[in-house]
C-alpha cells in the first residue's frame, strides 16, 4: 500500500524475490480494523470491534459520555472486590487492542489495566464508563494522510 505504484510494485518484487508472498490489494478489514478511504487520505476504524466489546459487556444502551474519566471530580476508591474479576479483564484486554486507531483512549485504558489482579467495584465503575465514552465515540479513528514532509519525529520518557 502506498502512493506510488511503481515503488509498491518494485518493492513487492524484491520481496517475492525473497519470500513466498501475494498482492492482496486494497486493504477493507483486517485484524478488526477496518480501512475506509476518504478524498486523499484513509480512516482505520475499529468501529465493529468496538461494537462486539460493548454486546460482550452486556450492554449497548449505555448513556453517552464526554470523555472517558472524570475531570471534575476524582474517582472514589473502593476496597470492595468486584464479584466477578475474569469479566473484568476480558473486557480490559478487549479496550486495550482499540489503543491501535484509539489513542484518545490510551490513558484511560493503562489506568484500567494497572488493576487486573485484584478489580474493585470502583475499577468496574470506571471501566464502565471507558465503555459508555466507546459507545459515543464509535464513529472515531485514527486518519492517515499523505504529506510532503519526510521527517521522523520521535519522543523519549527517561523517566
Amino acid at each position: 500500500m502506498g502512493s506510488d505504484q511503481s515503488l509498491v510494485s518494485t518493492l513487492m518484487a524484491k520481496l517475492s524475490a525473497t519470500f513466498r508472498i501475494r498482492d492482496l490489494g486494497v486493504p477493507g478489514f483486517f485484524l478488526g480494523i477496518e480501512t475506509v478511504h476518504l478524498d486523499g487520505s484513509m480512516l482505520l476504524s475499529q468501529k465493529r470491534y468496538m461494537t462486539d466489546i460493548l454486546k460482550r459487556a452486556g450492554r449497548t444502551d449505555y448513556k453517552l459520555l464526554a470523555t472517558p474519566i472524570p475531570v471534575s471530580r476524582p474517582v472514589v476508591e473502593s476496597t470492595d472486590l468486584y464479584a466477578d474479576p475474569t469479566r473484568y479483564r476480558s473486557l480490559a484486554v478487549a479496550l486495550q487492542y482499540l489503543t491501535v486507531t484509539r489513542h484518545d483512549l490510551s490513558y484511560a485504558i493503562n489506568l484500567l489495566c494497572q488493576h487486573m489482579h485484584t478489580p474493585t467495584v470502583a475499577h468496574w465503575a470506571q471501566l464502565k464508563r471507558v465503555l459508555r465514552y466507546v459507545k459515543g465515540t464509535l464513529h472515531y479513528g485514527l486518519r492517515l494522510r499523505k504529506s510532503s514532509n519526510t521527517d521522523i519525529h520521535a519522543f523519549s520518557d527517561p523517566d
